[in-house]
């Protein structure tokens, strides 16, 4: 059988789209919940037919919790079948951002999460994800084939189409990274805000020394969770003489109201990639998911003879 790709109903679209980019054959996974909450998922694969020798498992791990028992039920369940290559494509990756215990007594989840993923996956893709402290995913996912990529130049490309000669705006320091790059791709400014954090949803925002008057305003990121930051940095730019403020991510978080928050500070556009399902997807990461996916499972083809 030909190396197969499974998803979930609800990332259907983004999955399909991945699937035909690389071309794949794509089926979905059977889940039933339980009345006391356990999973039940079953795998379309016929009894007695030949196994593909690549699985790849698209699932973004936005709200991780009950994915990583999912995650673990399929690869354990793929491995006593005898599928020996897996891939875990997971667009978004959660709990990368607790890289270090900051008080006495908290867990480390980025080493531990992504030791369990390496123990899982012979190779994971994913965009964009949340690492402060590390240069590169395999330091928390300690496998070869553990890659990362960005959403940056798909983002370009739709803010280049949108807006003409538009101004980047960094809400933080740590999205200078993803503006930046965005920015040597149109030729256009940029410049990053000052955060700081008090609390989950409490944030205050200091704008770059940049003139903004008159100036199409594109905030840019990686991630919307809360939503403050963003609608902290679009009151004060709009306060200060922009002409429009929109919104760019990579990932549509948008927890509880932040879609809404970020509406009512006075943002026009939000954008975001399909890496989580949201309303506010715009831009299809299947292109660049596939060129990956494709040279992992050509790498992992077994040879003839």
């Amino acid at each position: 059988m030909s190396d197969l790709l499974l998803y979930f109903a609800d990332e259907a679209q983004p999955a399909r789209r991945l699937a035909e980019a690389t071309e794949l054959a794509a089926a979905e996974i059977d889940s039933h919940r339980f009345p006391d909450q356990e999973l039940r998922l079953t795998l379309p694969l016929a009894e007695g037919q030949t196994l593909p020798h690549s699985l790849v498992l698209y699932r973004s791990l936005d709200r991780p919790n009950e994915k990583l028992v999912e995650l673990l039920l399929i690869a354990r369940h793929a491995r006593r079948l005898g599928i020996r290559h897996l891939v875990l494509v997971a667009p978004y990756l959660g709990y990368m951002r607790q890289d270090i215990a900051f008080n006495p007594g908290e867990i480390v989840s980025q080493t531990i999460v992504g030791g369990f993923l390496a123990e899982l996956f012979d190779a994971v893709i994913t965009v964009d994800p949340h690492l402060h402290r590390i240069s590169h995913l395999r330091e928390a996912i300690p496998i070869e084939q553990a890659i990362a990529l960005s959403g940056a130049p798909r983002l370009a490309d739709l803010i280049g189409q949108q807006r003409r000669d538009p101004l980047l705006i960094g809400p933080d320091a740590e999205s200078q990274q993803w503006v930046e790059s965005a920015a040597a791709a149109l030729g256009c400014d940029f410049a990053v805000c000052t955060k700081v954090r008090s609390g989950d949803t409490r944030v205050s925002i200091s704008l770059p020394d940049i003139d903004v008057q008159g100036r199409a305003v594109v905030l840019m990121d990686d991630v919307a969770s809360s939503g403050r930051t963003l609608a902290g940095a679009a009151e004060q730019l709009l306060r200060a003489g922009a002409a429009s403020v929109d919104v760019a991510v990579t990932h549509a978080l948008f927890a509880d109201d932040a879609l809404a928050v970020i509406r009512a500070a006075g943002v026009d556009q939000v954008w975001s990639t399909d890496c989580i399902a949201h309303a506010s997807n715009a831009i299809a990461m299947a292109p660049l998911l596939a060129v990956e996916l494709r040279r992992i499972l050509l790498q992992n083809k077994p040879s003839k003879g």
